[in-house]
């Protein structure tokens, strides 16, 4: 018999940038099909707006009042996916929670107690980005945040994506799992840690004004984190990254998608099952 802890991870998965209505529509069928033949959860993850950009010039999304109405079209098409989408200000959140399922505090706004408590007093699902600046240890103060917030709030994710190492690169130190994992264990039984594979493959501000990275080494470093029992796997996926509006190189091209998650998924079960 299965435990708590050996129940499948869920998948945070679709384009970092939500491009276009009929762009979105394409990944969604083709996720969903992917999804759904390897009986894996998937929560949808794009992005109405990327403001966290290197450049001026870089492009940043459809906006939040096009976003909540393909967000409001893909819920009406779609009835049973679930949607996550980040959140940069206050005032977004009670804009676009209506409209979703999850909402998403990125990396840099890690410790923005305001947006934190604006998005705890809905009643969605909240996943946090660990700050690239954080030690594993500081995660405890984002999750009192939240219990502080919301006491009976239900799902809490934090989502590990790598710590700066000098200029342009990132590493995950593959300790502070094990240190994130105890601490949640003594603080909440409704947190799941989830790991970013490929953000934490990210090389920000590499590409002049761009962020470069490597999306090869996205299924080994999953794998890796995979050994500590996660509660979900967040990957950015495209069908045409080396032309993606943001974060092209690190994702993971749409054609590879489910042969990645059949290797994920078959490396989760033996570890669940023999360790």
């Amino acid at each position: 018999m299965r435990t708590v802890n050996e129940q499948p991870f869920t998948l945070i998965c679709g384009p970092c940038q939500l491009e276009s209505r009929d762009h979105i529509y394409k990944l969604t069928d083709e996720i969903l099909q992917i999804t759904t033949d390897l009986k894996i959860p998937w929560i949808l993850k794009t992005s109405f707006d990327k403001a966290n950009r290197t450049s001026i010039s870089s492009k940043r999304g459809v906006g939040i009042n096009e976003g909540t109405h393909i967000f409001y079209n893909l819920k009406e098409d779609y009835p049973d996916i679930r949607i996550i989408t980040d959140v940069h200000e206050t005032t977004q959140v009670k804009q676009v929670a209506p409209f979703v399922d999850a909402l998403q505090i990125p990396a840099f706004l890690s410790r923005q107690t305001d947006l934190i408590r604006a998005a705890c007093l809905t009643d969605k699902a909240v996943n946090i980005k660990k700050g690239q600046f954080m030690s594993p240890s500081d995660i405890r103060h984002i999750i009192n945040k939240c219990k502080r917030f919301r006491p009976d709030m239900k799902d809490i994710m934090i989502t590990e994506r790598g710590t700066s190492f000098g200029y342009n690169a990132l590493v995950v130190d593959m300790t502070g799992l094990q240190t994130m994992k105890d601490i949640i264990n003594e603080e909440a039984d409704n947190v799941r840690l989830v790991i970013d594979g490929t953000h934490a493959v990210q090389k920000p501000g590499a590409l002049d004004g761009k962020s470069g990275g490597n999306r090869s080494f996205v299924p080994n470093l999953i794998k890796s984190a995979l050994v500590y029992q996660l509660g979900g796997v967040f990957i950015e996926v495209h069908d045409d990254p080396d032309n993606a509006p943001s974060d092209g190189p690190n994702a993971v091209h749409l054609r590879d998608l489910s042969r990645i998650l059949q290797e994920l998924q078959e490396f989760d079960n033996f570890i669940k099952y023999n360790y």
